[in-house]
């Protein structure tokens, strides 16, 4: 009988059936796991293998070369790669939850692979790892707890942002018996909690705590962590397996094995049991109770009604009152089946229970059946992912799908998509980008048409993006051809313009009719193509972008290193200039411009000439102030003159310009014969400042009596050291405040500081301040 066929599989223990089915004979060859280092992803994901060489081994028909090998769950590779990299001994490897395969090195150096045996990354676990070699680690879903030769502790909370944390200092001694780690997500603190087996206790480090914990219940051998953080699995000194809350107040199963040599691992099975084992024996320890008896009785009923027996009518009378909940757990059981023929007998049962049932969800079946075909669908050999149904629940279809993409399982992955009515474009996309990358014999034009074909599977599909990573694979062409098919002008606009297309890119603006896709390429393309640039604005009136490009355009002919000496190029500027200032004027609103750009040209017409007569390039682009004082220091008061004449100069400023310059020069003579043709409208002052900068104080005293305001003559006595003259001036001026700056002035001459002092006391008796 079927029925007592399936009841042989199962052992009870503990109230709750278990059994053990066999999934898959290995497809690998010649793997002695005792040989190697073994890391077997969660949720029926690879395994990957590498000779443990820490073990001395007998090689036989294999490479001394260590190989670093990536199979599937039921034992097909799917990658290989020698192992060379540097650091020492392998301590630790693990898969992280996006199936990132983590290996820690002795030196404390992490390198990262691929599903694909591809080196990703790598990162050090810092200096003192690298001191005193890390000796064990412990993984969690994305994180890793390590401890060195210094018995110090290390974390990386999380791979994707490797950053290392030192832990607290546990002041141990000798390495601890045994780590288990409480991942971040399940702690209070939001930090990773870290146990560690000492003497007879458990202590709990965390960053800046060590608490001691089950104080007297050690020495623990062996610790595990269930995958929720509830509870704690160890194995003691003297046999026992102890299960307890993960802060160990609470005892939840005591069970003393035969041995008390520890086991060689120990793991949760679920949270309802927990398996330890030996070289020669693996054992299991249950917690946990549970029924399935209307459930039984109903698979029963479909036994007897195939063979047309009246027991079946019997077994349904015995469960009318549990019926739904019969058929409810006679499809759950379908869902944890993995032998084909067993689920569509479960599912079976269900549906001749929902037949005399008129209290049950009808759809729960072809739910149920839909979940089955995916799951048989990547449980098959060829694809070796062996999920359970919570498994599933946990990892949910989008994880599974970016899993088969990874594994390059598309066309699996795109029939899974369609099948359970979700997106297709991540599985096209991947697909896509992985064949461009594969494809470098392959013509441009085969290749899109290739890519096509597949491509228009999916409404909506980003071909901007597709075309991004041709062009970063180096196939610009190809990119070129693809974002043609791009809808989106928002997407296609900046990609052309990346990939040098921007004739083709304003055009595609352009049609768009959207000002910030018009923008976008008029941005790009501003220091590119003015010609393009300024046909486009003409054609749009735009004339004060035309202008403004000129403009621009005659600021880089002056960075050319042919435009000095009178350059030819000097001639083109102007006229770019002169353009611009025309554009302007046709526009209301750029006066401003208009008139800057029409003295802007006049100006480098002007130092244009000088450098030409002069012979040299000093002039242009220089301002109107430079370029007279040059005018002045070369000699040249005609051209000075002139430039005043023609920008319209004020008497002040071409006066300030004058003095400095012919101080710069020391023609003291000149000098003085120009503060004699009319009475300065700047006064004297620029006079003296002109020459006590120049260090002539002969030259300064004779402009100093003429300063008309006595703190002006005091100030200037004093800059020149004339300590009595300054006193004298002061004095006019009545200005104790005056005094007291001029005595500081001369503090370190204690005859002239007197002075001040007197005049000082002098206006305090005369009641001046």
């Amino acid at each position: 009988m079927a029925g007592v066929a399936v009841a042989a599989e199962w052992q009870l223990l503990y109230n709750r059936y278990y059994r053990k089915p066999e999934l898959y004979q290995m497809q690998w060859k010649n793997v002695d796991l005792t040989r190697n280092k073994i890391a077997c992803a969660p949720f029926g994901g690879p395994i990957a293998v590498i000779r443990d060489d820490a073990k001395i081994v007998q090689l036989y028909a294999e490479s001394a070369l260590r190989k670093l090998r990536i199979f599937t769950s039921s034992g097909r590779l799917i990658s290989e790669t020698v192992w060379k990299n540097p650091g020492g001994r392998l301590i630790g490897m693990s898969w992280t939850d996006d199936l990132t395969l983590i290996c820690i090195t002795q030196d404390g150096t992490v390198y990262s692979y691929n599903i694909h045996a591809e080196l990703v990354s790598t990162f050090s676990l810092g200096k003192e790892c690298f001191d005193n070699s890390v000796v064990e680690c412990v993984f969690w879903g994305n994180g890793v707890v390590c401890i060195n030769e210094a018995f110090e502790i290390f974390a990386v909370p999380d791979f994707k942002l490797p950053k290392t944390v030192k832990l607290a200092d546990c002041n141990l001694e000798e390495l601890p018996h045994c780590i288990a780690v409480i991942e971040p997500q399940y702690t209070k603190s939001g930090d990773v909690e870290v146990l560690l087996g000492v003497a007879d206790h458990v202590l709990l480090v965390e960053e800046d705590l060590v608490q001691p914990l089950a104080e007297g219940m050690g020495p623990f051998q062996k610790m595990v962590v269930s995958r929720k953080g509830e509870f704690v699995a160890s194995f003691t000194h003297d046999g026992r397996l102890l299960v307890m809350s993960t802060d160990f107040s609470d005892v939840i199963i005591e069970y003393a094995c035969e041995s008390a040599l520890p086991p060689e691992q120990l793991a949760w099975c679920g949270l309802d049991s927990v398996l330890l084992y030996w070289d020669d024996m693996l054992l299991m320890v249950a917690h946990m109770i549970g029924s399935t008896l209307p459930a039984a009785l109903l698979y029963d009923a479909l036994e007897h009604f195939d063979r047309r027996s009246a027991k079946a009518d019997e077994n349904l009378r015995l469960i009318a009152l549990s019926l739904p909940e019969a058929v409810e757990a006679c499809i759950d059981a379908a869902g944890y089946e993995f032998d084909i023929s067993q689920q569509r007998t479960l599912l079976r049962a269900a549906s001749y229970g929902q037949t005399f049932s008129s209290h049950f969800q009808r759809d729960s079946i072809q739910e149920m059946c839909k979940t089955l075909r995916v799951f048989n669908a990547v449980r098959h050999v060829e694809i070796g992912i062996p999920l359970s149904i919570q498994q599933y629940k946990l990892l949910t279809p989008s994880v599974l799908i970016n899993r088969l993409i990874n594994a390059h399982k598309h066309l699996l992955a795109l029939r899974i998509s369609e099948y359970l009515g979700m997106n297709q474009e991540v599985v096209l996309m991947h697909w896509t980008c992985t064949k461009i990358s594969a494809s470098a014999a392959i013509p441009d034009a085969s290749l899109l048409d290739i890519l096509l074909d597949k491509l228009k599977l999916c409404k909506g599909i980003s071909y901007a993006a597709v075309a991004a990573h041709a062009d970063k694979s180096g196939r610009r062409k190809l990119a070129a051809m693809l974002v043609e098919h791009e809808p989106r002008s928002s997407k296609q606009i900046p990609l052309l313009l990346s990939i040098g297309e921007e004739d083709t890119a304003l055009m595609k603006a352009t049609e768009s009719g959207d000002r910030s896709c018009v923008s976008c390429p008029v941005s790009y393309l501003a220091s590119y193509k003015h010609e393009f640039l300024k046909d486009f604005f003409l054609s749009t009136g735009q004339l004060q972008d035309v202008a403004f490009l000129l403009w621009k355009e005659s600021w880089e002919l002056a960075r050319n290193p042919m435009a000095s000496k009178g350059s030819p190029l000097h001639g083109p500027r102007i006229k770019l200039i002169e353009k611009a200032h025309n554009l302007f004027t046709e526009t209301k609103e750029h006066m401003f411009e208009s008139k800057a750009a029409e003295e802007h040209a006049k100006l480098l017409r002007i130092q244009h000439e000088l450098e030409v007569t002069t012979k040299q390039a000093i002039f242009v682009d220089s301002s109107i102030s430079d370029t007279i004082r040059t005018c002045i220091v070369l000699g040249n008061n005609r051209a000075a003159n002139k430039v005043k004449t023609e920008f319209k100069v004020s008497e002040k400023r071409w006066y300030w310009l004058k003095v400095f310059a012919l101080a710069t020069i020391r023609d003291w003579d000149a000098l003085e014969k120009f503060s004699k043709e009319k009475r300065p409208p700047i006064g004297y002052r620029p006079f003296v400042e002109a020459c006590v900068d120049a260090g002539e104080k002969d030259q300064a005293l004779k402009y100093i009596p003429k300063l008309a305001d006595p703190r002006e003559r005091a100030e200037a006595y004093a800059k020149i050291g004339m300590a009595k003259e300054a006193a004298d001036a002061a004095s006019q001026a009545k200005d104790g405040e005056l005094l007291g700056r001029l005595k500081l002035t001369f503090a370190q001459n204690a005859a002239a500081a007197s002075i001040f002092d007197t005049l000082r006391d002098r206006l305090s008796f005369q009641g001046v301040s």
